[in-house]
């Protein structure tokens, strides 16, 4: 995998690309915010946020403008706040240092294939809504709405188990990551986002204490069939 590594202290990197490396990636250290928004394409990306010319967080907001590259934040900062704005912005996952370069690896494969998943030609349907997993995209009454990356992951793993309950440990494992320890405010803030942008069209049920179950809105008895193409 080409992975593109963003840090700007040359220990890190060098400790990271020789472990990276025994893993079979092949990585490309920058060590600015503007020279990685000009590097060519890769895999994944390894973000730093404290970068010497700009935040990695606008590094961040640039990379998802721009499209779904997998992208992981690597950073000292450990605080709750720091962790949920990064995954907000799009970060699909962040690992605090210090850290073993094997779980680093393993995040990368877990990221790796949740990407590759959401790329499957698979399409689920409930009521007005259908979400093509293929294309990345979902559609209210025929209109497409627009989604955030881990918006639409959570979305697609939900429906998947529509009328089931599904605990909040499990959501955050299978959309974030398995290693999550972190807060799980995020998920309550991208179910918020998935209730506001489908209105009644959908219903998340949340069970105080233990998690969400998706259905459909009030008056349709659809249940999600999956198709593939």
């Amino acid at each position: 995998m080409r992975v593109l590594l963003v840090e700007d202290d040359r220990d890190v990197a060098d400790c990271v690309r020789r472990g990276l490396a025994r893993h079979g990636h092949v990585v490309t250290w920058v060590s600015t915010g503007r020279t990685a928004l000009a590097a060519p394409p890769a895999d994944l990306v390894l973000l730093d946020l404290g970068l010497p010319d700009m935040d990695g967080l606008d590094v961040c907001r640039e990379l998802r403008a721009r499209g779904d590259v997998p992208l992981i934040m690597i950073s000292g900062r450990d605080g709750e706040t720091e962790k949920v704005v990064g995954l907000e912005l799009g970060a699909d996952d962040y690992l605090v240092k210090p850290f073993p370069v094997r779980e680093l690896a393993a995040r990368i494969r877990a990221v790796h294939r949740r990407s590759r998943d959401a790329g499957s030609p698979s399409q689920v349907a409930c009521g007005r809504v259908t979400l093509d997993r293929r294309a990345h995209r979902v559609f209210l009454d025929g209109a497409e709405v627009p989604l955030a990356r881990k918006e639409f992951a959570l979305l697609a793993f939900l429906t998947e188990r529509a009328g089931t309950l599904v605990s909040r440990e499990h959501i955050m494992a299978a959309v974030w990551d398995a290693n999550w320890f972190g807060p799980t405010k995020t998920l309550d803030v991208h179910v918020t986002a998935l209730r506001n942008k489908f209105g009644d069209a959908l219903t998340i049920e949340c069970v105080r204490g233990v998690g969400f179950r998706l259905g459909p809105g009030p008056g349709h008895q659809d249940t999600f069939v999956p198709s593939r193409r």
